[in-house]
């Protein structure tokens, strides 16, 4: 690779004034610095990115990082996060593992959005006390450096139990998510106060993992112990659609015999039969929120923000009245 030494040597000049004449410096004159520029195309030089960003302690790059890529739900999210930081001119990398945390403190991103349940928060705190700006969706933390913007995964949970409880079900199935997802336990949680007020309610607890395989095998288990009609909120769509694909191979009928409710509203949602009933967000609204935050740390506007994204409920024929 080209560097501004090949260009000082064949140029007969300092490296200094290569240096200056490369970045438009006034101090170089005008018949130098084209001799030089022109010298630099001849040689195919390209500009060092990570030179550059150390010079100026700015990449214009924010690294959002998600615990997997697999399923349909970051569309959304990331392009309102690229929409919002492209406008600010900014560019965002989608970020996964540990290889990758070493992008914050080598400075080759600007600042970050965690998505990730599998970066520890103590990591995190470690970042943020060296200067680094954060926001979490997935988390609480208090620390100046650090904005957060999480769902309202609570008053979510507790709509689709009182849709449930509403409609005449007196038996109901909650499948999981992974116990590391901060999302799975807040809406867990919320279930589990929101049954207390049903006293002839029964209650289920089915392990799940957000993903369509688990809610096949939730499906399965419903049917194996199938008595009754049976309501059942899945804590993510994904799992709901893996359950319309189980009972899509049995006798028993969603919206008849199994009334299922998920959680997020996913694209695919609106499309299969029965309509799935959901709770429904700005997947969109949350992604672009999450990068005007981290911009206004690292730009200084504002101190740490702690927002919330309102959630609804959509009804489908998933549900029917018993």
């Amino acid at each position: 690779m080209v560097s501004i030494k090949d260009i000082a040597k064949q140029a007969g000049v300092s490296i200094s004034t290569v240096s200056y004449a490369l970045n438009g410096s006034p101090k170089v004159t005008k018949e130098t610095s084209a001799r030089i520029l022109a010298i630099a195309k001849e040689l195919n030089y390209i500009p060092s990115a990570a030179a550059r960003s150390l010079k100026k302690r700015e990449t214009k790059i924010i690294g959002i990082y998600l615990t997997n890529y697999s399923g349909a739900f970051y569309g959304q999210l990331l392009q309102g996060m690229m929409e919002t930081l492209s406008e600010n001119g900014y560019e965002l990398i989608v970020c996964s593992g540990k290889e990758s945390h070493r992008f914050l403190p080598e400075r080759m991103i600007d600042g970050a959005i965690i998505l990730d349940a599998t970066y520890e928060t103590k990591e995190l705190l470690s970042h943020a006390e060296r200067g680094h700006k954060l926001v979490v969706m997935d988390r609480r933390m208090d620390h100046p450096n650090i904005s957060q913007v999480l769902l309202d995964n609570k008053a979510g949970a507790t709509l689709a139990i009182d849709y449930l409880a509403e409609k005449g079900h007196r038996k109901i199935c909650v499948v999981k998510g992974p116990d590391i997802s901060f999302d799975a336990r807040q809406r867990l949680e919320a279930v589990q106060k929101a049954v207390q007020r049903y006293s002839h309610i029964e209650y289920i607890e089915i392990d799940g993992d957000f993903n369509k395989h688990s809610g096949e095998e939730a499906g399965k288990k419903i049917h194996q112990d199938f008595t009754e009609p049976v309501g059942v909120f899945c804590l993510n769509d994904e799992m709901a659609i893996g359950m319309y694909n189980y009972f899509s191979r049995t006798d028993l009928r969603i919206g008849e015999d199994v009334h299922i409710i998920g959680f997020d509203n996913i694209e695919v949602s609106q499309y299969i039969q029965p309509r799935l009933a959901t709770i429904n967000y700005s997947k969109h609204k949350w992604g672009a929120l999450a990068s005007e935050l981290l911009l206004n740390l690292i730009q200084k506007k504002q101190s740490p923000e702690h927002e919330r994204i309102n959630v609804s409920l959509i009804e489908g024929d998933s549900v029917r009245k018993r």
